[in-house]
Order: C-alpha cells, then sequence, then structure tokens
C-alpha cells in the first residue's frame, strides 16, 4: 500500500507539474518524499522492474534538487541510483545466456550510468569540487564511443561549466571546461554541436585567455579565435581577434591584416562602427583613419551612413583635430540643404557633438569659439521653427554675447529664445541677466518675479531638459549672486525673497534669510519713516519664516543640533536688536520682540538667553498696554489687554526659574509685572483683581511709588476701583510717614489725591463717617505744614479752600456747628500761608 501511494504521488507529482499546480521547489520535494517511500519499501531481492523504476526516480529527484540549487541534497539520491544500477547489472548478469547477452545488459546499464555520472558532475561542480567534477566528466567522456548520441548533450554541460566559471573569473578552470567541451564536439561528428556552437565555445576559449592573462597566453587566445573564425564567421569572432591583437600591442601591420580579413565578408554597418571606434579608442588612428575611409564606399546607400561621418568628426576632436573636424562638419551642412539629410537619430546626435564641443570652449572662456560651433547646431533649424532645443541653443548664445560684451546680439537671441519656449525659468533668467547688465530694476525685478513663479510649478518640458528639481533655486540663489555683483540691492532682495521661498536646504535658506535681513537693514536706514512701513513688515517676514524653519529642522538629519543653535541665537539677538532700533513704531517693536522670544525657545535656556525672554515678554506686554491706552475700539483694547496677560503669565513663569540662579533684590521684574498685571486685570474688570490685591497689601516691601501708580491706575479709564484707589493711597501716606524727614512735597499730593478721592467736589449730603475721615487727613497735613516750612503753598492753599467749602455747604444745609468746624479748619490753614495770607484773609 504504501509504494502503490508513493507511486501515486509521482504521477500526480507529474501531472500537476506539467500544468504548472506545483512550481519546481514543490516537484523536488514531492518526488523527495515519494522515492524515499519507494526504497523503503524494497525488498531484500526486488525484482528487475523495481529496481529500473527505483533508478528512474533516484536519478529524477536528484537532477530536480540539483536544477533548483540544492546540489548537496542531490548527492543521497545519486549514490542511491548508482547502487540500483549496480543491483540491476548484477542481477541482468546472473539470468544471461552468453556473451552477446551481457553486451546487451552492459549496454542497457550504460545509459543510466552516463545519465548519473553527468548529475553527479553537476552536483558536484555546484559545491565547487573542480577535481570531483572532472573526473566525472572523464569517466562519461570514456564513454561516448559506446554512447555516441551523448556527444552534444557533455559538450554544451561542459560549455556551460565554462561559462560559469567565466563569470566568476575563474579563468583557468573555464579555459579548461572550454577545451573540453571543444574536443567532445569533435569526437563524433555525426552527433556534434555543429559549427555556429563549436566557434561560439571557441570565442569565448579566447576571451577567458585574453582576460586571464593576454601577454602569457597571446597565443593561445589567437589560436582560439582563429579556429572559431575558421568554424563559422562571425562579426564577434573578428571583432574579438583586433581586439586580442590592439591589447597585446600588435603592429599596425599585423591589425590592419586582421581588419583586411573581414573586410571581404559582408560585415554589418554598426559593427565597421564599433571595430573603428575599438582602433581609435586604442589609439590606432592610421590604422582607423584609413579603415573609416573606406567604410562609406561599402554603405553608399545606406540611411545610416552619417554615422561614419559622426565618429570620424568624434574622432578629429578627441585627437585635437578641430579644423579638419569643422570641415566635416561643414560638408553635412552642405549636404542638409542639398538633399541629403542625416536621420533623426543621427542629427540629435550630431547636435549633442556640437554642444559638447562649444560647452568646452565656453568653460575655457573661448566664447567666441563656442558661439561658432552654437551656429553649426543653429544651422539646421529652419527659419521660424518653435522647438525647445533650439530655445537653448539660444540662451547658450546670449550667454557668450553677453561676455563678449555684444548686448544688442544677446538680446536677439534670448528673444528667439522667448519665441520658441516662453515658459521656461531659464529663458526669464537670460532676459534677467541682460535686465541686470543693462541697470533695468524694474526689468530685472519682473523677470524675477517670473522665475519665482516658474519655479512654483514643475517645468512641462522635464524630461526633453532634463532639469533638476533643484533648478528653481539654484537659478534664483544664482540671481541673487549676479543682482549683489553688480550692487543692484533692491534685484537681490526680490531674488533672496523667493530664493527662501522655495530651498529646502536649511543651511542654504539661513544663508538667504541672513542676507536678506542685512540687505534690508540697510535700505530701511537710508529710507524715510513713512514709506519704511513695507520693509519692517517684509523684516519680520524673513524672522517668521527663519523661526518656522528652524522649529521645523528637528526634522533634518544633515542640520545638526549645533547649528540649529546657532542659527536660532542669531536671528534671536537680530529680533532684539530691531525692536529697540524701532522704538519709535511700538507696534512693531512689539512682534520683534515676541520674535525674539520665539527664536529664543529653540536655544539652550541659560542665564543669559532666560533674561532676554524675560525681557522680551515685558516689553511685548508694555507696548500692549501703551497700545490699549490709546484710541482704540472696545474690543481692540480688550484683545491687547488679554494679550499682554498672556504674555506676563509666561514672563513670571520665567522669571520664577531665572530667580533660584542669584540675587535679584534690586530688580524691579517683580514691581512692574505687578503693575502691568494690575493694569491689564483692572481695565478687563478681571474678577480676580482683588485676589490678586491681597497678596499686595500683605507685603511690606511695597513702595510709595508703587502704591501711588496703583492708586492712579484703579481709577483710570475704562478701570474704576475707588476703594482699592484709597487703600493704596492710605497705604502709601502710612509709608511716607514712617519716613526718617517726611517729604513734604510728595506727602502733599498723595494726600490731595486722598482728599479728592473722598471729597468730591460738588457734594452737600455727606455722611458724618466720611466727613470724620476726611476731617482726620486734613488734621494729618495741618499737622505736617506745622512742623515744615517745605510744603507747596499752592497746596496749604487748595486745603484751606476745600475745608472752609466743606463748611460753606454744610451752612447751606443748615448744619451751623458742622459749618462752623470746617470754616474754622480752613482758617487754621490761613495763618501758614505767606504772600498769599492777606489775599484770603
Amino acid at each position: 500500500q504504501v509504494e502503490e501511494g508513493a507511486i501515486s504521488l509521482w504521477n500526480w507529482t507529474v501531472t500537476k507539474h506539467i500544468s504548472s499546480v506545483v512550481n519546481d521547489e514543490q516537484r523536488a520535494k514531492l518526488r523527495f518524499v515519494a522515492c524515499r517511500l519507494v526504497c523503503l519499501c524494497e525488498g531484500s531481492d526486488p525484482p528487475e522492474g523495481t529496481i529500473r523504476r527505483e533508478i528512474l526516480m533516484s536519478m529524477k529527484t536528484g537532477k530536480g534538487w540539483i536544477d533548483i540549487g540544492k546540489a548537496d541534497v542531490a548527492d543521497g539520491f545519486l549514490e542511491i541510483a548508482m547502487a540500483s544500477i549496480e543491483k540491476l547489472y548484477a542481477k541482468l548478469l546472473k539470468g544471461s545466456d552468453g556473451e552477446a547477452d551481457i553486451r546487451v545488459h552492459k549496454a542497457d546499464v550504460e545509459k543510466n550510468l552516463f545519465k548519473v555520472l553527468s548529475y553527479q558532475a553537476e552536483s558536484v561542480f555546484a559545491q565547487g569540487d573542480f577535481q570531483k567534477a572532472v573526473m566525472c566528466v572523464q569517466r562519461c567522456k570514456d564513454m561516448l564511443m559506446k554512447l555516441p548520441k551523448e556527444t552534444c548533450y557533455l559538450s554544451i554541460l561542459c560549455y556551460n561549466f565554462g561559462v560559469e566559471t567565466y563569470e566568476w573569473k575563474r579563468y583557468d578552470q573555464s579555459s579548461f571546461w572550454l577545451s573540453q567541451s571543444y574536443d567532445i564536439g569533435k569526437m563524433d561528428m555525426k552527433y556534434s554541436v555543429g559549427k555556429e556552437m563549436q566557434a561560439k565555445v571557441l570565442r569565448l576559449l579566447a576571451t577567458a585567455y585574453f582576460e586571464w592573462d593576454c601577454n602569457m597566453y597571446l597565443d593561445k587566445a589567437l589560436k582560439a579565435v582563429s579556429l572559431a573564425n575558421q568554424e563559422s564567421l562571425h562579426p564577434a569572432g573578428f571583432f574579438l581577434k583586433v581586439k586580442i591583437l590592439l591589447k597585446s600591442g600588435a603592429s599596425d601591420e599585423d591589425v590592419n591584416s586582421a581588419v583586411a580579413e573581414f573586410l571581404h565578408h559582408g560585415m554589418s554597418l554598426d559593427f565597421c562602427l564599433n571595430t573603428a571606434k575599438l582602433l581609435l579608442e586604442h589609439g590606432r588612428e592610421s590604422v582607423g583613419f584609413d579603415f573609416l575611409k573606406s567604410v562609406p564606399e561599402r554603405f553608399e546607400s545606406s540611411p545610416d551612413l552619417g554615422k561614419i561621418t559622426l565618429l570620424h568628426i568624434e574622432f578629429l576632436l578627441q585627437n585635437k583635430r578641430e579644423l579638419l573636424a569643422k570641415q566635416k562638419v561643414e560638408e553635412i551642412i552642405i549636404d542638409h540643404y542639398t538633399g541629403k539629410q542625416l536621420l533623426p537619430e543621427a542629427l540629435n546626435r550630431l547636435h549633442i557633438i556640437l554642444w559638447d564641443r562649444a560647452a568646452k570652449h565656453y568653460e575655457a572662456k573661448s566664447y567666441s569659439e563656442a558661439l561658432q560651433w552654437y551656429n553649426y547646431s543653429v544651422s539646421f533649424y529652419t527659419p521660424g521653427q518653435i522647438d525647445q532645443n533650439l530655445a537653448k541653443l539660444q540662451r547658450n548664445m546670449a550667454s557668450c554675447y553677453l561676455h563678449l560684451k555684444q548686448v544688442d546680439k544677446a538680446k536677439k537671441a534670448v528673444k528667439e529664445a522667448e519665441r520658441c519656449d516662453p515658459d521656461s525659468i531659464f529663458t526669464k533668467f537670460s532676459v534677467y541677466k541682460i535686465a541686470v547688465m543693462e541697470k533695468d530694476t524694474d526689468k530685472a525685478v519682473e523677470a524675477v518675479i517670473e522665475m519665482g513663479k516658474l519655479a512654483e510649478k514643475p517645468s512641462r518640458h522635464e524630461d526633453k531638459l532634463r532639469v533638476d528639481e533643484n533648478t528653481g533655486t539654484n537659478l534664483l540663489g544664482l540671481a541673487a549672486q549676479i543682482a549683489l555683483e553688480n550692487e543692484q540691492q533692491v534685484v537681490a532682495i526680490k531674488a533672496l525673497e523667493y530664493l527662501s521661498e522655495h530651498l529646502q536646504d536649511c543651511r542654504q535658506l539661513f544663508a538667504a534669510l541672513k542676507c536678506l535681513v542685512r540687505l534690508m537693514l540697510s535700505k530701511v536706514m537710508s529710507e524715510n519713516e513713512e514709506i519704511r512701513d513695507e520693509d519692517i513688515n517684509s523684516m519680520l517676514t524673513y524672522l517668521t519664516l527663519a523661526h518656522k524653519r528652524l522649529a521645523e529642522s528637528f526634522t533634518e538629519e544633515k542640520f545638526t543640533g549645533e547649528m540649529r543653535i546657532l542659527e536660532a541665537h542669531w536671528f534671536r539677538k537680530v529680533a532684539w536688536n530691531l525692536a529697540v532700533q524701532f522704538k519709535g513704531c511700538p507696534e512693531k517693536m512689539r512682534d520683534f520682540f515676541l520674535l525674539s522670544f520665539k527664536l529664543s525657545q529653540l536655544c539652550p535656556p541659560d542665564k543669559a538667553v532666560l533674561f532676554a525672554q524675560k525681557t522680551c515678554l515685558l516689553m511685548a506686554a508694555a507696548v500692549n498696554l501703551e497700545m490699549g491706552r490709546q484710541q482704540v475700539t472696545p474690543s481692540e483694547q480688550t484683545e491687547l489687554l488679554t494679550q499682554a496677560l498672556q504674555h506676563l503669565q509666561a514672563c513670571k513663569e520665567i522669571w520664577k526659574v531665572l530667580k533660584l540662579t542669584g540675587d535679584f533684590a534690586k530688580d524691579p521684574t517683580d514691581t512692574l509685572l505687578l503693575l502691568y498685571e494690575f493694569e491689564a486685570r483692572s481695565k478687563l474688570n478681571d474678577p480676580t483683581l482683588h485676589h490678586l490685591m491681597e497678596s499686595v497689601w500683605e507685603q511690606p516691601q511695597t513702595d510709595v511709588k508703587t502704591l501711588e501708580i496703583i492708586a492712579s491706575l484703579a481709577m483710570e479709564s475704562p478701570a474704576r476701583y475707588p476703594v482699592l484707589c484709597k487703600k493704596a493711597l492710605k497705604s502709601a501716606l502710612n509709608l511716607h510717614r514712617k519716613q526718617t524727614v517726611i517729604d513734604a512735597v510728595k506727602f502733599s499730593k498723595c494726600l490731595h489725591s486722598l482728599i479728592n478721592l473722598s471729597l468730591p467736589t460738588g457734594l452737600t449730603d455727606l455722611d458724618a463717617c466720611v466727613l470724620q475721615e476726611v476731617w482726620d487727613y486734613f488734621e494729618d497735613a495741618l499737622s505736617i505744614v506745622s512742623s515744615t516750612d517745605a510744603y507747596p503753598e499752592m497746596e496749604i492753599l487748595w486745603l484751606m479752600t476745600r475745608a472752609w467749602n466743606t463748611g460753606i455747604f454744610q451752612y447751606t444745609v443748615g448744619k451751623y456747628k458742622e459749618a462752623e468746624q470746617w470754616c474754622g479748619l480752613g482758617m487754621r490753614f490761613l495763618n501758614h500761608l505767606g504772600s498769599l495770607k492777606t489775599s484770603y484773609e
């Protein structure tokens, strides 16, 4: 049952492989299983049919593994096949009857033996065992006398071994196998591989000797290739012979003789061209040029005849025979207009040769010579023809004319280029160069704008012109350089602006932006204030782009962290300096300070950077508050104050960190943060304002000036916080009193504000508590006035007048007692008046 199952599996594998259901590797595995099962089922004395089946299955399984590159697995099956062959031979001999029978059985077995030996040769060859492969092939070779039909098979097997070892550059082994292939091929002409195959073997043998060591094996290589040519004429054989002779340094006479050999045979034009190239590339000018001259006669009617002339021109140029090359080109031009035109492919090749020669002269600064070669190319275009290559040609000619200072001719060439290809960035660049040379700023700027627009979209002629993806940026960079070299600042700025929009390389971008900032700053400094706004906005744009790209550059490998930090420092300092520079324009100053802050966030947060960040945010908040005090709409004011609070919040966080790094007792930052926050929150009617002030009242170190400013801000429109104002003024008065020597002037101003707030002018119906509170302030004033002569006389007069008027108001409502008290208080101040006393007494 197992045996039947194995045979069924084998047969199924055969049918499925034919219908491509299983691949080669799957087939090898299935055969492996079937063959192993059949071998396991073999008895002690299997019948002849079983042995034959086992031989067949083992051979095919082994060959299958070789074919899929697993020769080591194949060996076991090939050994089983060999053992089975021996069993079969022994069995056949046992049942044979006479010498004739033995010969028949032997012939029968040898066919299988030959196959197994050839498969073993393949297997050991694949495993790199050269000697074993030689032994297997030699045994096969010895059997060819009895099996002549296998001659072709064995010859091709050796050839294949030769090809593989040649590809591995094992030339010694390759030459052996190829020699064996040729020798085996000669053993039986009836079953030979044929002359063409023998010639092919010999050509590869000659090549192997040639590449192994041409000097040592020259004779063998020449003998092999000569034999190949005798076996079967083939261009490759003649070509190889010439190649070997050239490499070995043979005389011109010997080379000429080899070339003459195949001139008698009908070789193709391309073959002749390749031979001529080979001769000329090896410096055999005499033989090569003579050969080139002889070829046209043989191919007079060929449409490809122009290829010979082109090759002639190329080698004349390579050998610095430019005058002769020009003569050949001029002959082609004459033929072109007399009906002997080159084929399109050959004409394209000629254009390439002409442009290449012109480019070499251009690089050598021989612009007149370059023009001559470009003019040859122009000769092949018809008047009015529209072609992108013609546009490129005209642009190249324009460049030559510009170098020769022939501007009119350059303009004419560019005009022709515009006609052929108006939407080309290269054409616009040519227009630009002429405009710069003529100092036509408007036209140059217009050309740059056009270049910038074209750089944004891919070229329609990319395939034809082989436009690099960076062409736009390269040309804009070149445009900026040309403008700077010609001292055309406005044009350079415009070119750099477009360049910075398109540059992907961070280093190039930041170099362009730095250049832009410097150029624009010098421009702004020379402008009137009325027209500089637009340029200041431009600098803001440059710095904003710098910040954007620096923030994005973390993903760019070529742009290291150190580079990023250096660039960020440069741009933050520039933004800072610009903020200081434009302090007369608060809005711009704020924007530059904010940009400086953003850029500094990309720098390591050392003490200097943190201090700069703190100052930037404080300044931005201060500007927002100042702008909020101007004539703005309520919504605009709210936005400005809200932004100021945001800046202050960020600033407070930085200030907390900064205070940990040293002693900042004399630094006014805490005071400024308090005042700015108080102003913003009070004007926004922020409910957290009272909470903010609670911490202020608890701080003993708050000075008089700060309290007075808080009092003033508390009543500055749209804020109105009289209670906070009064509390601040009272605290300020207390601090004034605690002074060793009271500053009477400052004290008088503070008291004046407090009385004004507590005792509004014109009110008559005042609460007794309020009057008592205000009375105490007047008493305070009187005590200070009595103790110093420094109290301002106008303030004394004001106090006297307010007290007297308060008494009069009380009198008018019938409060005579209170009226007497307040009028009496006023008269007490009268005694302290100086020159004004008599006027009021």
